[in-house]
Parts: structure tokens; sequence; C-alpha cells
């Protein structure tokens, strides 16, 4: 970086660009254009930034909420069908899942998926967590759980994984349809591609 550059673009680069998708080119240039929007736009990022902290993680799904309490508006939602569970990846996932208005069951939001199939042991505990409830609340089988993993070779990986710890515990153990193209990410799907794969899981 060039020297004349002030110290506080260099903060605020080193610590931009190690966020995913963003690198220092990146970094440098939205720091020049949030100057050049004014103290007010910089002091109304810094609020959002700011009000992130206090976003909580729910104590069933792991979903992240800013809803009352230890569970996220889902989890907490007696509508919803508590015996069908969608596991997840990436909040993101949930988030695409909802938006297709076809799916009124539960989660599980696994976090980041590692690409050599192995879960880590925060995914470990989260997987024995959601068994744990089964067992407890449904007397030991969901109705069905969906591995809703993206269709890539980590999420086909894993899915082999999860299917071998959750099959005693569902009726029925599925994965989205392969509405979604091999290699493509739920996070990336448009409604109607969603709606199709979730119709189609099997």
């Amino acid at each position: 970086m060039a020297p004349l550059t002030p110290n506080a673009i260099k903060a605020f680069v080193d610590r931009v660009a190690k966020l995913p998708g963003i690198g220092p080119r990146q970094a440098t240039r939205l720091a020049f254009y949030l100057v050049g929007q004014g103290k007010d736009a910089i002091h109304a990022l810094a609020k959002a930034v700011a009000d992130i902290e206090k976003l909580r993680i729910c104590a069933r799904c792991y979903s992240i909420h800013d809803a009352l309490g230890s569970l996220c508006g889902i989890c907490a939602d007696p509508k919803r069908e508590a015996s069908i569970i969608a596991v997840v990846e990436k909040e993101t996932d949930l988030i695409s899942i909802e938006r297709t208005r076809r799916f009124h069951g539960r989660y599980l939001v696994l976090g980041e998926l590692q690409k050599i199939g192995a879960l880590d042991t925060e995914k470990k505990l989260r997987v024995k967590s959601l068994i744990h409830w089964i067992e407890k609340e449904l007397s030991g089988k969901a109705k069905e759980i969906i591995l809703a993993l993206s269709p890539t070779a980590a999420g086909d990986l894993n899915a082999s994984l999860l299917a071998k710890e959750f099959r005693p515990y569902a009726e029925r153990l599925t994965r989205l349809g392969r509405g979604i193209p091999t290699g493509g990410e739920i996070e990336f799907a448009d409604e109607e591609t969603l709606t199709s794969a979730l119709e189609r899981r099997g």
C-alpha cells in the first residue's frame, strides 16, 4: 500500500479485507468511498456493525437471531412442524429456504462445512444436541430429517456422514432434489429452483 495512505485507511483495509469475498483492493475502494460519503454515512455504518454484537445464537437450532429469549422466532413458533427438520450449513441457506414459503418445519444450522468430509467438534455437538432433543421431545423419532446441504463435493461427503448419524432418529431421511445443479449452492439458488428442490426431495 502506498506510504501516503492514512493509517485509518490501512487499519480499515486490514480488517475488511479478511471478510469473505473482499480482498485488499476492494477494501481500499470501500474505505475511500465511505470517506467520500461523509461522516453521517460512516456513523450509520459503524452503528449497523455495532448492532451486530447484540445478536444471539438460538439455543435450539443455532441460527443467529434478535428475538427475545433464547430461541429464534422459528423455534419459538408453535405453528411450525417441529418433527420435520432441515439440516443446513449456513444461516443464508436457512433464509433462502424460508423465502420459498414452502417449508414449515424447523432447522439445525451446522456452520461452514469442511471439504474433507469430517465434522469438527462444534458440529458434532450440534448434531448431538438435535439427537438429544429428538429423543426427549419426539420419543426418539422425527417425522423427517432433510439434509439440505448444497450438492457440492463437500456437501455430498458431509451428507453421507450426517445420514449415518441421523438415520436411527428419523422415519424419513431425505436430501433436496437436484433442481439445484451439481456444484451449486443453496444460498444462490433462486426461489423457483429451491422450491422445486424441496418438492422433489427424496
